[in-house]
């Protein structure tokens, strides 16, 4: 497929997503009002549910213990107070494992009157479906999953967000502290080594280190980095040894995509700099945290509950912005950070949300000491893992584009994997 045909795929691709947004009031911090109910839309199989009447499923991973689960669940209630929903409405199960359980409690929620399910983790999606084959009148909605344009059926939805432009951004953070350091003779430029602690060896970790590394290269071009995976999403003891070996390794700035304090806690310890994720570790952290970044998933529950009410379809692909307000740079350490970090961030956001800055950009990285002119990324999902979708046009990488999961997996230069794990 050449590039002006990809081009023209994109911009209806857009053009579609667009369609949605308005449709379901993907931006609305309302609801419909009053519990009036509207008519729904002929083109779907779905009634119209009056406000009192609603009630949604949420199924997490661990508890508010872990980062991850605790974002989902804060989200949450602050749609359904933003949307005027009490919080009896809510259906919500926490610990549930990647197993049957998951599909059980599904049904569970089925049976309790809910009208939507929300689950909150990769391993869920095939028992969501399985659910959702089971009860077509009643919506099945999963984050981070791969699915649901594959499956195709009315009543499944995957939903993710760029988080890659927080992730930049927070390295933009993390670039600048490395700067400071260099300057105040701390370390010499070819020692801006950062260190990432990785849960799995998946497109959804490699396309999180990789933009927040391209975002520290942004400002420090000597950086590199370093990657440890553990295995697991949620392992404190894991997540903090894999943070002390960086460190004793020569790491001198931690992040992570893992879900415990685990990395936080190391980094504190050791006085090394660390960059969070999914929410502020600054009362672990208070001498080492910098900022964090994470997914708003309000902006997306309130867009879910409201197709849901109005009888329409919720996009099988639902994936939010810095602009759309799903993606969110945390308040910055003002006693860790650089100075100047401040507005080093905000530039960088800006220019995203004038679609001015991509994040993978060919022109900021190279492979094997050249640029990468294609690469065909694996988007629809197959039990061989096949690559079938060319992914690089007009200059950069399409993350996130052509589904709402991230499938950028390239191993770019200047990052080094100490081991990997696909679990």
């Amino acid at each position: 497929m050449n590039r002006r045909i990809l081009s023209i795929l994109l911009a209806l691709a857009m053009m579609l997503s667009m369609f949605a947004f308005v449709s379901c009031g993907k931006d609305s911090n309302t609801n419909t009002g009053d519990g009036e109910q509207t008519s729904a839309s002929a083109e779907t199989p779905f009634k119209t549910v009056d406000k009192a009447d609603l009630k949604i499923g949420l199924i997490t991973l661990h508890d508010d213990s872990s980062t991850y689960d605790a974002n989902f669940i804060d989200a949450m209630y602050r749609a359904l107070e933003d949307m005027g929903l009490d919080k009896s409405q809510l259906i919500l199960y926490t610990g549930i494992a990647e197993t049957e359980d998951c599909y059980n409690k599904a049904k569970d929620c089925v049976n309790q009157g809910c009208q939507v399910v929300f689950a909150d983790s990769f391993g869920h999606e095939d028992y969501m479906i399985q659910a959702a084959i089971e009860y077509p009148e009643v919506r099945f909605c999963h984050a981070t999953g791969t699915k649901a344009h594959s499956v195709n059926y009315d009543n499944f939805s995957n939903a993710f967000a760029s988080i890659y432009e927080g992730r930049y951004a927070a390295g933009v953070a993390a670039g600048m502290k490395l700067n400071e350091m260099i300057a105040d003779g701390k370390i010499t430029a070819d020692k801006a080594v950062m260190g990432y602690v990785g849960a799995y060896t998946y497109a959804e970790v490699m396309s999180g280190y990789t933009s927040f590394y391209l975002g520290a290269k942004s400002v420090c071009p000597s950086v590199t980095m370093k990657v440890k995976f553990t295995g697991s999403w949620y392992d404190y003891d894991k997540e903090k040894a894999a943070a002390e070996s960086l460190i004793s390794d020569g790491c001198v700035l931690i992040s992570q995509h893992a879900d415990s304090y685990g990395a936080p806690e190391a980094c504190e310890a050791a006085g090394v700099p660390n960059v969070s994720y999914n929410g502020s570790t600054e009362a672990t952290g208070p001498n080492t945290y910098i900022v964090s970044s994470k997914i708003d998933w309000a902006p997306y529950f309130e867009y879910m509950i409201n197709c849901v009410m109005e009888g329409k379809v919720i996009d099988k692909d639902y994936t939010g912005t810095i602009a759309t307000g799903s993606v969110k740079v945390l308040e910055i350490n003002e006693a860790v950070a650089a100075e100047g970090t401040q507005k080093a961030v905000d530039d960088v956001i800006e220019q995203f949300k004038a679609g001015t800055l991509h994040v993978f950009d060919t022109e900021n990285f190279k492979v094997g000491g050249k640029k990468l002119e294609s690469y065909m990324a694996d988007v629809d999902s197959d039990e061989k893992f096949e690559k079938d979708t060319e992914a690089i046009a007009d200059g950069y990488f399409h993350e996130s584009e052509f589904r709402s999961a991230p499938y950028f997996d390239v191993e770019i230069d200047g990052i080094e994997l100490l081991d990997r794990n696909y679990g």
